[in-house]
């Protein structure tokens, strides 16, 4: 990474999957390119929030947990997302709130235990170069981030230098429910009538399990096999959420990192609001599918933005 800073954390323990990322890179489908982008974009917006950043600054996204970082220079941090277990110079410290760092200070995650994915921010954000406009990571296109890799021991993470900071916390009773057990609310797309009743109401009223199969990517669930009346389609532009019915009847969600066309037909879209939780949940969740209109999705869209807005962090102690 380029870059004339002085004020960085040296990586000593990567973690299992840790990446670089901001609100996402639109505008770049025609070129094959995804969106990227959190993978809950709700734990995203709050890190950020924490520590006054601006929604669009690039943050850390640890997947399941396992970084460690020396911080060479003082700043502030936030940490929201995962139940996952947080140390500094080795003493416990809660997450969904900001931290002051000194320098030579140790932070550590532990490995999640509800939910599989933490959001570090940093005040103003992580210094990274932007490539089509984000610095969101996408490793399968080697795009984004450090080299469009997954961070690596003896990485510099830079930051601009931070004068002490408020230190905010978002109280107990805002912080999101991660659970392994999901209802999860579907905006039925046009393809949905090439599915007929018997098929939509064994897949409405059945549950399902996260496979093996899942990643930023997507989630391959396995349950009641469905099937469409569509053989065959051309590919065609697949948006965040969407969920497609391979030959196989096993439903794939999917997400943030998905292919930017796909040929299966597709039942619907999950919810934004409810993807976010999805992609908080692991191999073996149970999630059952209920279905709504989109004038209804609008609706909780709005509602859950103006429950944000009007949710204001407290302060506190150091």
């Amino acid at each position: 990474m380029n870059n004339s800073s002085t004020s960085h954390f040296e990586v000593v323990q990567p973690g299992i999957l840790t990446t670089f990322q901001d609100l996402g890179r639109y505008g770049h489908s025609h070129l094959g390119l995804t969106s990227g982008g959190p993978a809950d974009k709700q734990a995203y917006l709050w890190a950020n929030r924490l520590l006054n950043n601006l929604e669009h600054c690039p943050v850390l996204e640890v997947n399941f947990g396992g970084l460690k970082l020396i911080a060479k220079t003082a700043t502030t941090i936030a940490v929201t997302g995962a139940n996952t277990p947080l140390t500094i110079n080795g003493v416990v410290k809660e997450t969904w709130r900001s931290h002051q760092i000194n320098c030579g200070d140790d932070i550590e995650f532990g490995y999640a235990t509800i939910g599989c994915r933490t959001y570090l921010a940093v005040f103003e954000g992580f210094v990274v170069e932007p490539q089509f406009n984000s610095v969101s990571t996408v490793i399968r296109e080697t795009i984004g981030g450090i080299n469009g890799r997954a961070l690596t021991a003896g990485d510099l993470l830079f930051y601009k230098p931070t004068p002490k900071q408020t230190l905010y916390a978002l109280n107990a009773k805002d912080i999101p429910d991660y659970t392994d057990a999901l209802i999860v609310q579907v905006v039925t797309g046009y393809q949905h009538a090439s599915f007929d009743r018997v098929e939509l109401a064994k897949f409405f009223s059945n549950e399902y399990q996260i496979s093996d199969q899942c990643n930023r990517m997507g989630y391959r669930l396995t349950g009641p096999a469905i099937q469409s009346g569509i053989s065959q389609m051309l590919s065609e532009g697949i948006c965040k959420g969407a969920i497609q019915i391979p030959p196989d009847g096993q439903p794939i969600v999917l997400s943030v990192d998905r292919q930017t066309i796909g040929g299966y037909p597709k039942i619907g879209s999950v919810l934004s609001l409810d993807l976010d939780l999805v992609m908080q949940s692991s191999q073996g969740a149970k999630i059952s599918f209920e279905p709504i209109s989109i004038h209804y999705a609008h609706t909780l869209l709005h509602l859950a933005k103006a429950k944000y807005t009007e949710t204001k962090p407290i302060k506190v102690a150091k």
